[in-house]
C-alpha cells in the first residue's frame, strides 16, 4: 500500500478488538474500586482516569466517523495501548489489599534450586558485559512489543485485529492475576526481610508490609542499560505482578505474533533480545526463577485461550442469523 491508500476513505462498522476488551476490563476493575473504595489511597483519581480513557477512547472513535480511513482506525489503538501505563500500577493498589504471598514462592525457589537464583545468578555472572546485555534485553520489553504490534497493523493489517485482541487480553490476563495474588519479588521482599535471611532458608511472612512500604534492593549501575532499567524501575514499578512474570509471559506471546507474522527477520531480530530479558527478570531480581519459568508456560496458555476466543467471537458474529 502507498502512503495516500492509507487516507482513502475506507468506513469499518465497529470497534477494534483491542477496543472492546479495553472496556471490559475497565467495567471489571471498575468493580474493584467499588468493592475495595475504603481502602484504596485514591479511588477518586483511579475513576478519573478511567473517564480520562473512555474520553479519550471515544474521542478517537469521533475523529474517525468524521473522516473514516485506514490511518484515523490504527489510531484508535493508541489509547487502549497507553492504558497499560495506567492499568499495571493499579494491580498494585488491588493487591495490597491482601497479605503478600512471597514466603511462599521464594520458599518454592529454595526447595527446587536449593538457593534464591535471584540473589545468586548476579554474583555468579558480574561481568559488565553481561550485565549490560540483560539489562539490554529488559528494556527492550517494550520495544519489542510496539515493533511487532506496528508491523501488523501497518504489514498484516487484515491479521490486526486478531493480533491486538490476542496481545491485549494477554496482558489483561496477567493483570487479572497479579490484582488478586499479591506477590512483590525478591527486589522488595529481601530488601523487607534482610539478604541473610536467604542463608537461613526460613522466609518470613510479611502480611501487609507493602501496603506502606515500597522501597528496593539497589542494583549496581555498571552502564547505560543498567541505569536505563533502574529509572524505569523507580518511576514506575511497584511491589506487584512477580508471579507470573508478565516480562516473561508477554515477550513470549509478542514472539509468538511475530512467528504468526510470516516475518522472519522481525522474529529472529528480537530473538536474542527474548532471551536475554528472560535471564534478565532474575538477574536484576524482579522475580523469582519459578515467577519466569511459570511466565513462560502461563503464555502458551494465555496465547492459545485468546486466539480461540477471538476466533470463537468472531465466528459467531460473522455466522448467518
Amino acid at each position: 500500500m502507498t502512503l495516500q491508500d492509507y487516507f482513502k476513505k475506507d468506513y469499518e462498522k465497529g470497534l477494534w478488538s483491542m477496543e472492546s476488551i479495553t472496556l471490559i476490563y475497565m467495567a471489571f476493575t471498575t468493580l474493584l474500586i467499588g468493592f475495595y473504595w475504603n481502602g484504596l489511597a485514591d479511588p477518586m483519581g483511579m475513576m478519573v482516569t478511567r473517564l480520562i480513557m473512555l474520553g479519550a477512547m471515544g474521542a478517537m472513535y469521533g475523529v474517525y466517523r468524521l473522516y473514516p480511513c485506514r490511518a484515523l482506525r490504527i489510531l484508535r489503538v493508541v489509547p487502549p495501548l497507553l492504558g497499560l501505563i495506567f492499568w499495571y500500577p493499579e494491580t498494585y493498589d488491588f493487591c495490597s489489599q491482601l497479605p503478600y504471598l512471597d514466603h511462599i514462592f521464594a520458599g518454592i525457589d529454595q526447595t527446587l534450586f536449593g538457593c534464591q537464583p535471584a540473589l545468586v545468578f548476579n554474583t555468579v555472572v558480574t561481568s559488565t558485559f553481561w550485565s549490560e546485555a540483560f539489562n539490554m534485553g529488559y528494556y527492550a520489553y517494550y520495544y519489542m512489543m510496539g515493533a511487532t504490534l506496528i508491523f501488523y497493523l501497518l504489514c498484516r493489517y487484515p491479521q490486526a485485529d486478531k493480533a491486538g485482541f490476542v496481545f491485549l487480553a494477554s496482558f489483561f490476563l496477567f493483570y487479572l492475576i497479579y490484582e488478586f495474588l499479591p506477590v512483590a519479588g525478591p527486589q522488595y521482599y529481601f530488601k523487607a526481610v534482610g539478604v541473610e535471611a536467604a542463608d537461613t532458608g526460613v522466609f518470613p511472612a510479611v502480611g501487609y508490609y507493602f501496603q506502606t512500604h515500597t522501597e528496593m534492593l539497589m542494583p549496581e549501575i555498571k552502564g547505560i542499560f543498567s541505569q536505563l532499567v533502574l529509572g524505569a524501575q523507580e518511576v514506575g514499578e511497584r511491589p506487584t505482578a512477580a508471579f507470573p512474570s508478565s516480562h516473561v509471559g508477554m515477550s513470549t506471546v509478542t514472539m509468538l505474533l511475530a512467528w504468526k507474522a510470516r516475518n522472519k527477520w522481525l522474529f529472529w531480530v528480537m530473538m536474542p533480545l527474548y532471551l536475554l530479558l528472560c535471564c534478565a527478570t532474575v538477574y536484576i531480581q524482579a522475580h523469582y526463577l519459578i515467577d519466569s519459568i511459570c511466565g513462560f508456560f502461563t503464555a502458551l496458555l494465555f496465547f492459545g485461550l485468546t486466539s480461540w476466543l477471538f476466533n470463537r467471537i468472531h465466528k459467531t458474529s460473522n455466522s448467518p442469523q
